[in-house]
């Protein structure tokens, strides 16, 4: 009878605590969170998995960008040589502005040769195609206000 009482004070046992572990990790259920805000972060943040394929992408389309505008700034440089090219007269030092504005568009190619940022490089560029543009037209404008004033002055005589 003592082997029978001794196996319920056991099983008891074994029960009661069995209860109480339980109770604790019911607990532990119930809070099971994280003990930081890294690891909620962790846990409930989605991570964007590297993949190799995805790598090689972004740097294939980073070499098209960059060859797309190589090729854009390369195109205004010409722009800005063919446009010069009507720029004969000179300037109070005697140097044609053909020469000046050439050497100041080295000077500015010069100085955003090694820019990496995309929206800077196109600020740049838009710019450029703007000024030279501008620089066109109001030639092109003075252009025609002196063939006015020469066929003016034609009519005169």
């Amino acid at each position: 009878m003592t082997a029978k009482v001794e196996k319920c004070r056991n099983l008891a046992n074994f029960l009661y605590h069995r209860r109480i572990n339980l109770a604790i990790r019911h607990r532990r259920l119930l809070h099971n969170g994280p003990d930081t805000i890294d690891e909620l972060l962790d846990r409930h943040v989605v991570k964007k998995e590297k993949n190799y394929k995805d790598d090689e992408e972004n740097e294939q389309l980073t070499r098209q960008r960059l060859t797309s505008t190589r090729r854009e700034a390369l195109s205004l440089y010409r722009d800005i040589f063919r446009a010069t090219r009507f720029f004969i007269w000179s300037d109070t030092r005697g140097m044609l502005w053909r020469d000046v504005l050439r050497e100041n568009a080295r000077k500015e190619f010069e100085a955003a040769r090694f820019e990496k940022d995309p929206e800077i490089i196109t600020r740049l560029l838009i710019g450029g195609r703007d000024a030279v543009q501008s620089a066109l037209n109001k030639l092109a404008e003075k252009q025609r206000e002196q063939i006015a004033k020469e066929q003016g002055n034609q009519n005169r005589h």
